[in-house]
């Protein structure tokens, strides 16, 4: 894919797998919601962010590595398939502020229909339980060190 592709794909998918190094040296993959957030002046390129409990293995395998592999990917059958893999450093943010906002930005955007922009306002009781939930959780920012692509459908059926 290229970078326009792949910044379509990332936009467009839900669900993003995180795997880090477990306690015994094993995978750890857990699935997670993801926003894009812009990085800053310096790099332009989006990152992505998730949230998390505080206390979950993720975390605590982070702390001690902080380093995960993460893929979206999407398609059914072989000639469909498609995907976006990053090699990330991650930074762990504990700042209530933070981890609020990250929390706010991805409801908002699960709350609308694939496809379309995050809804500009929470209802009030997901406004509630993203306040109540956020001093429990963190928030996750991956720092792109590396990038692998695939997309069969550009193989025209010649495997």
């Amino acid at each position: 894919m290229s970078e326009e592709e792949a910044a379509a794909f990332l936009a467009g998918e839900r669900t993003v797998t995180c795997a880090t190094l477990g306690p015994r040296g094993w995978p750890h993959l857990m699935p997670l919601w993801y926003v894009l957030r812009a990085s800053g002046p310096a790099d332009p390129a989006p990152r992505l962010w998730a949230w998390t409990y505080g206390v979950s293995q993720k975390v605590r395998n982070l702390e001690r590595e902080p380093r995960a592999t993460l893929q979206v990917e999407a398609g059914e059958s072989y000639e469909e398939l498609r995907g976006v893999m990053l090699e990330c450093d991650v930074l762990i943010h504990g700042e209530l502020d933070v981890v609020r906002a990250v929390g706010r930005e991805i409801f908002a955007r699960y709350a609308a229909p694939r496809g379309a922009p995050p809804v500009t306002s929470l209802p009030p009781e997901v406004s509630e339980m993203v306040e109540r939930q956020a001093s429990k959780r963190v928030a996750l920012e991956f720092v792109e060190r590396r990038r692998a692509t695939w997309d069969h459908r550009k193989l025209a059926g010649v495997y």
